[in-house]
């Protein structure tokens, strides 16, 4: 029986990380099944999931926490592999001028209407014509099928008269 594994990383970013952490899971059986890596500030960060046969988990999260002397911290967490059937997936794009506490506001919103972020990417960067600090999210968002996406886009727009919003069905 395959166990999965979610593995959270942190270094400093430099090259050889990921050949690292795929070498390791590589030579203790598992298989990278899915990944989201990004470098910021200085910092080379990801999260993926791995399969792995159960007999070889312990081997595979021991090795993989020998990698700390190397620099580079893993977290090792098991997960399931399932998925919800009673529920639909959305995606949410949101842009509007960038200050604190946006995100909050939006995830409290999405948090008061149950709604489940599977995914999210945040950005801050400036307007072209006006150089003003512009915050761009994409989520993908889980909800039940009987959800109300007008209901989300006006709590949205609620938060800010300059927020767009716009969500599309998957």
């Amino acid at each position: 029986m395959a166990n999965f594994l979610v593995l959270t990383v942190i270094a400093d970013d430099k090259p050889g990380i990921v050949e690292q952490l795929s070498a390791t899971i590589a030579r203790n059986g598992g298989n990278w099944l899915e990944s989201r890596m990004a470098h910021m500030a200085g910092k080379f960060a990801g999260i993926l999931r791995v399969s792995i046969a159960a007999e070889q988990s312990n081997s595979l999260i021991a090795e993989l926490s020998s990698l700390s002397s190397r620099g580079i911290l893993v977290n090792a967490e098991t997960g399931s592999d399932s998925e919800e059937n009673d529920s639909l997936d959305l995606t949410l794009n949101l842009v509007g001028n960038d200050r604190p506490g946006i995100v909050k506001e939006v995830s409290q919103a999405l948090a008061k209407m149950g709604v489940n972020v599977l995914e999210l990417t945040t950005d801050c960067g400036t307007a072209e014509m006006s150089a003003v600090p512009l915050f761009r999210a994409e989520a993908l968002l889980r909800v039940p099928h009987s959800f109300d996406t007008d209901i989300l886009a006006s709590a949205l727009e609620a938060i800010s008269n300059d927020l767009m919003v716009e969500i599309r069905l998957d």
